[in-house]
C-alpha cells in the first residue's frame, strides 16, 4: 500500500511540548502534547515523546513515510543541532538535540527557534508563499522574530541572528529576568509588555477602569484587549504606547532589511486592529520615505492552526527541498 509523505514537527517549550504528523500541504495526519517538566533533562522529554510519537505514527488514518523531523525550541543553535542554554529549560548547557532524535528515528532532523520556525511556517503554509524577503515578528509571552532574506532564513555567524525582542528601546529601562539586560524590546512589546505598561499607567492615572481589580499575576493581555473593545481609557493608551514601541522598531528593521512585508503573529496579535492599525501608523511615521506606503503589516495567516507544530514542520520540509536540489 502507499504511504502518504509526512514529516513530525515539535515545538518544545517551557510548559509543554506539542508535536504533529503533517504532509507537505499543511494537512495532519495525528498530533497531540504532552507536558515538558522543564526541569528534567532533555533525555527524559525525549523518551517520553517517542512513547507518545510512535504509536501515532504506527496508527495514522492512512499509512504514512516518515521522512524528517523538524524541531522548534528555545536557544535552538541551527548549524550545530543543538540547544544552548536555554533559559526556561534545565537542561545541560548544551544539548545535542538534533543527534539525539535521529539516533530515534533515523532521518533527517533539523532544528531551530521558534520564531524562525513560525517564518518558515508562514513562507510554506501562510501569508508569505512566493515572498523572499519577509520578517515575522512573534508576539506571545515575549517577543521573537524570524527574517528571511533572499528566499533564506537568517541565521548570521553562530546561528542566533534575528533576536529583535531583545534590541533596546531604553538602556535605562524595563529589566529583563532571564537575560540581566535593561530596556529591550519584548519588555515593552510583548504580552508581558503590556501588562507592564497598564500597571504603570494605572500608578499614574486617576481613569476608573476595570483592570483595578485585576491582580498582576490574574491579568492577560486578552482581558487588556477587552477592556480596550469597550473603550476603557487605560488599555487603550497601553495599546498606543506598545504600537508606538513596536512601530518605531519596525521602522528600523525596515531600513535594513527593506522587506515585502512584515508578519505578526501571536496571542497580542489576536486583538487585531488595536495593535496592527496603530502599528502600522507609527511605523510609517518613522519611516524613511523611500519606504512610506511599501511595506503592509499582516496578520498571520496560522493563527487557527496549530502553527508551532506546522513551523517545526515546514523547517524539515524546507530543507528536504534543498536536499533534493
Amino acid at each position: 500500500m502507499k504511504r502518504t509523505p509526512i514529516t513530525l514537527g515539535i515545538d518544545i517549550g517551557g510548559t509543554s511540548t506539542k508535536y504533529g504528523l503533517v504532509d507537505v500541504d499543511g494537512n495532519f495526519y495525528g498530533e497531540g502534547s504532552i507536558p515538558t517538566y522543564a526541569e528534567l533533562p532533555a533525555s527524559a522529554l525525549l523518551a517520553r515523546l517517542f512513547e507518545a510519537i510512535d504509536p501515532l505514527l504506527q496508527n495514522a488514518p492512512t499509512p504514512v513515510e516518515l521522512l524528517g523531523v523538524g524541531v522548534g525550541a528555545p536557544n535552538a543553535n541551527y548549524y550545530k543541532g543543538t540547544v544552548e542554554q536555554p533559559a526556561n529549560l534545565m537542561w545541560e548547557k548544551v544539548t545535542p538535540l538534533a543527534d539525539m532524535i535521529q539516533k530515534h528515528y533515523q532521518v533527517p532532523v533539523f532544528i531551530t527557534n521558534d520564531a524562525n520556525a513560525a517564518a518558515i511556517g508562514e513562507e510554506i503554509f501562510g501569508v508569505a508563499k512566493g515572498m523572499k524577503n519577509f520578517v515575522v515578528v512573534t508576539l506571545g509571552t515575549g517577543l521573537g522574530s524570524g527574517i528571511v532574506v533572499n528566499g533564506e532564513l537568517l541565521y548570521g555567524a553562530d546561528g542566533f541572528a534575528g533576536e529583535m525582542g531583545h534590541t533596546t528601546v531604553d538602556p535605562d529601562g524595563r529589566d529583563h529576568g532571564s537575560t540581566g539586560l535593561r530596556g529591550g524590546l519584548e519588555n515593552y512589546v510583548s504580552a508581558t509588555g503590556i501588562k507592564r505598561t497598564v500597571f504603570e499607567l494605572l500608578a499614574k492615572r486617576t481613569h476608573p477602569s476595570p483592570l483595578r481589580d485585576v491582580s498582576y499575576n490574574q491579568m492577560t493581555s486578552l482581558q487588556i484587549a477587552q477592556a480596550a473593545e469597550q473603550g476603557d481609557l487605560i488599555a487603550l493608551e497601553a495599546f498606543e504606547i506598545t504600537a508606538k514601541i513596536l512601530g518605531m522598531k519596525l521602522a528600523e528593521t525596515v531600513a535594513y532589511l527593506s522587506p515585502e512585508a512584515i508578519i505578526l503573529f501571536g496571542g497580542l496579535v489576536a486583538s487585531g486592529s488595536l495593535i496592527i492599525e496603530p502599528t502600522k501608523r507609527y511605523m510609517e511615521e518613522y519611516l524613511l520615505k523611500v519606504f512610506k506606503n511599501k511595506i503592509p503589516i499582516l496578520p498571520s495567516a496560522l493563527m487557527d492552526k496549530n502553527a508551532a507544530v506546522l513551523g517545526a514542520s515546514a523547517l524539515i520540509w524546507g530543507e528536504l527541498r534543498k536536499m533534493k536540489k
